[in-house]
């Protein structure tokens, strides 16, 4: 913690005893309404080392993630990003309608983490942590895009054809290619969906873009998505320097 928030020694020793002290962590993990995950390296159980940890909560149908950390020598790896995303389509799979984040003010490192997904700073609250009062930013989807990623995923996809449960698109070219509904990156303005050239989803195609209906869709060397007809884009999954952030 020391190596991404303008907090004293003391503040982040109590928040460490509050939040995540064995007592604590060990309610989160048992509890019905948390999601909480690490990541480790070692190839065995004497080796093993926890090097990262994301904390994640549903209340209702909104899902928040409260808090993701990495350790200073395992930044750079895309285990900030991995960490982000898996959370957070577990939170989905729970239930959350939306999901947001949550990050306190004094993360100095944490913030630009969340344009990454799409993610706007839309408030600010007082909040109590570890008997202290800290402002906390909240992190959630713009409406517009929200709302076009859940017509993409749940709705009618522009230049689609659906017919027997297999939703097809057409190239340029005049190639018929299958949209798997099921397999989907985040976007900017709407999901990316996974494209194949046959029905059985065995040999890939590339994307399509679920706000335009392009095919045309590119990927750059750090695995950045972007729709050159409507500016639609996803993050990259490699490391940079935004995964030695956290919440």
């Amino acid at each position: 913690m020391t190596a991404s928030y303008q907090l004293s020694p003391q503040q982040i020793e109590d928040i460490v005893d509050s939040e995540f002290g064995e007592g604590a962590v060990t309610a989160k993990a048992d509890g019905d309404a948390a999601v909480v995950r690490v990541a480790e390296t070692g190839e065995d159980l004497e080796t093993e080392t926890v090097v990262a940890y994301v904390e994640g909560a549903l209340d209702g149908d909104r899902g928040e993630l409260t808090w993701l950390f990495v350790d200073p020598e395992h930044r750079g790896k895309g285990i900030g990003t991995e960490l982000f995303e898996s959370t957070r389509e577990a939170l989905r799979e729970a239930g959350a309608s939306e999901v947001a984040a949550t990050s306190l003010k004094a993360n100095t490192e944490g913030h630009q983490f969340f344009e990454r997904f799409g993610l706007e700073h839309v408030d600010n609250h007082e909040v109590e942590v570890a008997d202290q009062s800290l402002v906390q930013y909240v992190y959630a989807d713009s409406s517009a895009g929200a709302a076009a990623e859940q017509s993409g995923a749940d709705g009618e996809l522009p230049g689609t054809e659906t017919r027997d449960g297999a939703t097809t698109a057409t190239t340029e070219g005049g190639e018929r290619v299958y949209v798997a509904r099921d397999e989907r990156e985040s976007g900017t303005e709407a999901p990316f969906f996974v494209t194949y050239v046959d029905e059985e989803h065995a040999e890939r195609f590339g994307y399509y873009c679920a706000n335009c209906g392009s095919l045309d869709v590119s990927m750059d060397d750090t695995d950045r998505l972007e729709c050159p007809d409507c500016a639609n884009s996803h993050a990259q999954r490699s490391g940079d320097s935004y995964d030695d952030s956290y919440l």
